[in-house]
């Protein structure tokens, strides 16, 4: 038989495992999981969310071809203390927020991690301002507490 070059025996096994695992290398997922590049690079530390005290605000402008400022804000992370940027849904979302206010950020659910849609550099998410969902504060079923 020309042109095959998988072994066909009864004590193939082995090879074949490790041939499979030689062209896995080639995917893109696979590698970052074995490299632990997410635990190793990601702000996050590889949780789901986390709390942080905000340092500013910031608008970022939109890639193209949009052209907007969309409301942000600069988060110190409190179990590691690096500084990333955070988006703030919602129409008027950032006026719920303030300097030095705890946020709790997440993910932002863009492609393998990255960031999303027309943000640039932007990878997470508010989700909570001083232990209160950003949503419940902005469809006014909640007070914001004063600290």
């Amino acid at each position: 038989m020309a042109g095959n070059k998988s072994p066909k025996g009864i004590y193939a096994a082995r090879k074949l495992k490790l041939k499979r695992l030689r062209f896995r290398w080639n995917q893109r997922k696979f590698k970052i999981r074995m490299l632990a590049l997410k635990e190793k690079f990601d702000p996050l530390e590889g949780a789901p969310m986390a709390r942080g005290v905000v340092l500013e605000k910031v608008g970022i402008e939109s890639r193209q071809p949009n052209s907007a400022v969309r409301k942000c804000v600069r988060v110190q992370l409190v179990k590691n203390g690096r500084v990333v940027t955070a988006f703030v849904p919602g129409d008027g979302g950032v006026n719920f927020i303030d300097e030095h206010d705890e946020v709790v950020i997440a993910g932002i659910g863009g492609t393998l991690g990255r960031s999303m849609g027309d943000l640039p550099g932007v990878r997470f998410k508010v989700i909570m301002v001083n232990g209160v969902s950003l949503d419940a504060l902005y469809r006014g079923k909640k007070q914001k507490p004063s600290r």
